[in-house]
């Protein structure tokens, strides 16, 4: 019987809270990007509150699916986050609770936001989106209100040109005004200058009224029908002169039938039905096509019937020297066969590629209809998926609140992002197959979250810097330097009477071992691989002075502590071939350029180990000579 636990209502109030504030900020981010790539539609265009209100509205509705996504990665982050930094998560895993079980009721809730988002986009989303670009189109068609600039042209209204030198905006005054009238075309345009003058708006927002003062008009009286070398002008100077312009500033909203070929205002059954009439009748163009060339441009010669000739019974191309026949030709017919070759290229040219543009068009809406099925699809997933990343990567980075989580899902996202808008350009244009091109995002990030949740189940430090640090230096042949401090506590002292001959039997052994495999030699290269024996003297040798260290670093003397930290710490096997197992090694020396790195390598830490060698028997003096100090007690 399922039942809704405790902890569940906990991991459940914890997350939706997060949700709902992370939505809204990121509906409010992607708000303002399209409120940006939109400005110039609604500034200065005298847009009532309503028809703003109406384009906020239905930009949000359309926005809901994208948003959804960056919200769940975010909330996911900061809430496992805030669970391992308040060490609530490990708490829950104390408790034999795995990760699995800690995210089963944010997974049910998450199917239901995907569901939500997939309703949207099928349901809601066509049904904003046509009303949305049809309001759009509505405001670019209306006129704007007039706010002459000062110092430019202004040319937002038809047939004219306007110039402000300067402008009182508390009296409404024009002063030093310019004024092109072109409608009656560009070489009888009428030019108005005025000292200053004063534009209004009549009642009905149907026309402008122009007042101008103390200026003068030139107008050409050319005849478009009569051309003249001398074109008569007329000159007027006026003290006040009134004219009415029409200008419609009253807004009216298109029809909503021109967004209905639209892919994004369809749900996924009507563009099914669409792309199906579409791959049909491409299909049908593309036969009519074929048959059509068949029976034209690429038709087989015809042969002549014996009634149209006397003396020739059948007549084939092919049985013709075509160019022999054009070499006896005169001047004057060969002009005529070349002019007509090139008519018949230029009309076939022209032809078909008209016949293609028309069959690419087609194809191309068929793609963009299939890449819009596919989006409606992908794009409900990528909730799901973005929580199974957000989730086990918040419980690894256990650093909740707005400032890691928000770097970290920011950058997801626009790696998200970036696939997913490549994917759909590629599908668009038909490099790549539609589907391929969708569910590429898909593709990329599922196995990611599949790997990041099942590292954060198995508590793996798959993000801990320290790990690869440690593999870095690793492979660089890096090493750290050995700290040690006085204990606080001591409960064994070191046994200084045994001690100096332990370290003189080492230094003699570190001796030998140098001698015995001359470090300082290069290596043999074929023998460096075939010898499957492992260096046993090295690891007790390493195991004996980490043994002796560990002992005498219980003293309470801080100049015997000194020389201990100049003891060299010595991977063991760093000095031989890189796998344990046989053929690995023989594999890597026959690939040669591998096998040639690794070569070079092992050398250079042969000869880092002679010297390590000589730097044990070194300290081991140090060492004996200290621990004499300290039996004599004079330190």
């Amino acid at each position: 019987m399922l039942r809704i636990k405790k902890l569940d209502i906990f991991i459940l109030k914890s997350f939706c809270l997060l949700f709902a504030g992370t939505f809204f900020i990121c509906l409010f981010i992607f708000m303002m990007q399209f409120l940006w790539k939109y400005v110039d539609e609604l500034v200065g265009k005298g847009l009532e509150l309503n028809v703003l209100a109406q384009f906020f509205f239905y930009a949000a509705l359309t926005l809901v699916p994208l948003s959804l996504p960056l919200a769940v990665l975010l909330a996911a982050l900061i809430t496992f986050g805030n669970f391992g930094e308040r060490f609530e998560l490990l708490a829950m895993k104390a408790a034999g609770i795995s990760l699995l079980k800690i995210m089963r009721p944010l997974i049910v809730f998450i199917t239901f936001v995907s569901c939500v988002s997939f309703y949207f986009q099928n349901v809601i989303g066509p049904k904003a989106y046509a009303k949305l670009y049809t309001l759009l189109i509505s405001m670019k068609q209306k006129s704007p209100e007039v706010d002459i600039p000062e110092g430019v042209f202004y040319d937002e209204i038809d047939g004219y040109n306007l110039y402000v030198r300067h402008k009182d905006r508390d009296t409404g005054m024009l002063y030093d005004v310019l004024i092109y009238n072109f409608e009656k075309g560009f070489e009888n345009a009428q030019i108005i200058k005025a000292d200053s003058g004063r534009l209004e708006m009549t009642a009905d927002k149907q026309h402008l009224y122009l007042h101008l003062y103390s200026g003068e008009q030139f107008e050409n009286l050319k005849d478009q029908s009569v051309s003249r070398k001398n074109i008569p002008y007329r000159r007027e100077s006026f003290r006040e002169k009134h004219a009415i312009i029409e200008f419609d500033s009253e807004f009216n909203m298109a029809d909503e039938g021109i967004m209905g070929n639209s892919e994004k205002s369809k749900d996924m059954w009507t563009l099914q039905a669409d792309a199906d009439s579409m791959q049909t009748r491409n299909d049908s163009i593309g036969r009519a096509f074929f048959a059509e060339a068949m029976q034209t441009t690429y038709a087989p010669p015809a042969k002549l019937d014996k009634r149209d000739t006397l003396k020739i019974e059948e007549a084939v191309w092919s049985e013709y020297n075509v160019d022999s026949l054009y070499d006896v030709s005169t001047l004057n017919e060969k002009e005529k066969v070349l002019s007509a070759a090139s008519a018949r290229a230029k009309d076939a040219s022209s032809d078909w590629s008209f016949k293609s543009l028309n069959v690419s068009i087609t194809d191309a809406n068929l793609r963009r209809h299939n890449a819009a099925w596919h989006e409606k699809l992908t794009l409900s997933l990528s909730c799901l998926i973005f929580f199974f990343i957000g989730a086990p990567l918040g419980g690894i980075i256990r650093k909740g609140g707005l400032g890691m989580p928000v770097v970290v899902s920011v950058a997801i996202f626009i790696i998200y992002y970036i696939i997913n808008n490549t994917g759909y350009k590629m599908a668009r244009d038909g490099k790549w197959i539609v589907w391929m091109g969708m569910w590429i995002s898909t593709a990329v990030l599922a196995p990611v979250g599949a790997f990041l949740t099942y590292k954060s189940n198995k508590d793996s430090v798959v993000l801990n810097a320290d790990a690869y640090l440690h593999w870095i230096k690793k492979i660089l042949g890096l090493r750290s330097v050995r700290h040690l401090y006085r204990k606080e506590v001591i409960i064994h002292d070191p046994d200084y009477a045994r001690l100096p001959a332990e370290l003189q039997a080492l230094s003699a052994d570190c001796r030998a071992y140098a001698d015995k495999h001359r470090l300082k030699q290069a290596p043999n290269y074929f023998r460096l691989w075939l010898d499957a024996g492992e260096d046993k003297e090295m690891e007790s040798i390493n195991a004996r002075m980490e043994t002796l260290i560990e002992e005498m670093s219980n003293t309470k003397s801080p100049t015997l502590i000194g020389v201990l930290n100049n003891y060299p710490i010595i991977p063991a096997r760093a000095h031989v071939r890189p796998f344990r197992a046989y053929w690995p090694n023989v594999v890597c020396g026959i690939c040669f350029p591998v096998g040639l790195f690794f070569y070079f390598r092992i050398w250079a830490f042969r000869l880092r180990l002679s010297k390590d060698m000589e730097r044990i028997a070194k300290a081991n003096e140090d060492a004996t000579y200290v621990i004499g100090q300290i039996q004599a007690g004079k330190i």
